[in-house]
């Protein structure tokens, strides 16, 4: 089986959002909601609203980096969450 690279995104407690990238949702959500991450720590608890899986880390890379952009951003509230 290949790996596969996960795209998240989290809603905070306080109704802000985290976006972040990995290989195990399981153990990544897990360790956000333990306090273990810092940007998310004073936030909890968060809760994924979306997910998305790539086969190739460079196209997950890429869209987790474009959506912590302005116009990913955008593309986030319209059409992800």
């Amino acid at each position: 089986m290949n790996l596969l690279y996960g795209v998240y995104i989290l809603k905070c407690n306080n109704s802000k959002y985290y976006t972040g990238f990995t290989t195990n949702i399981k153990n990544r959500l897990t360790a956000h909601n333990k306090g273990e991450v810092s940007f998310t720590k004073d936030k909890l608890p968060v809760k994924l609203v979306y997910l998305s899986y790539f086969e190739n880390k460079q196209k997950a890379y890429n869209f987790e980096r474009y959506l912590k952009s302005g116009s990913g951003i955008s593309f986030r509230n319209k059409r992800l969450i």
